[in-house]
């Protein structure tokens, strides 16, 4: 590859990124498919002979507990870069960027793995099925609240331009 001609005076432009929020279809192409897995599982179970998994009651309180975790450092960083930039430097905020967007994608994920589950224990004639109902479904809010959670952290890490 051949660079184009420069005139003295022009120093070459380093190239401009921007990396965008999550969008709705991103997180559409993770939910779908959890949702397929989520609802699956109990007909895999069954064909298997398998005892149908219980939602625990743990992973119920770390999904919002992990929320929580997350969603402060998106207020400490939203803070941080409305009073003064310099002072998170700038692998940090990246550090954070990625970081909700990974919780995002896998916050998807897990509501449509939740709540995939929580359907196919709909109309099940089991004492069980009403358990696995109920806890799939509070999970399902704890990973649309780590989801949430996520965006806010992306949200927090848009710094405004100049002319803002």
């Amino acid at each position: 590859m051949s660079q184009p001609d420069l005139d003295e005076d022009q120093e070459p432009q380093p190239p401009r990124g921007t990396v965008t929020q999550t969008g709705p279809g991103a997180l559409a192409l993770a939910l779908v498919p959890g949702l397929i897995i989520g609802w699956s599982v109990r007909s895999f179970c069954l064909r298997m002979r398998y005892a149908e998994p219980n939602v625990s009651s743990l992973s119920i309180v770390l999904l919002f507990f992990v929320a929580a975790i997350i969603g402060g450092t998106a207020y400490v960083t939203r803070r941080t870069v409305q009073r003064n930039r310099s002072e998170l430097a700038h692998h940090q905020a990246v550090n954070r960027l990625v970081l909700g967007k990974a919780c995002a994608l896998v916050g998807a994920l897990l509501v449509g793995g939740y709540f995939g589950y929580a359907l196919a224990q709909l109309g099940v004639d089991d004492p069980g099925a009403v358990t696995r109902l109920w806890r799939s479904l509070l999970a399902g809010l704890g990973a649309v609240a780590v989801t949430v959670a996520a965006l806010l952290l992306e949200l927090a890490c848009r710094v405004p331009r100049p002319d803002e």
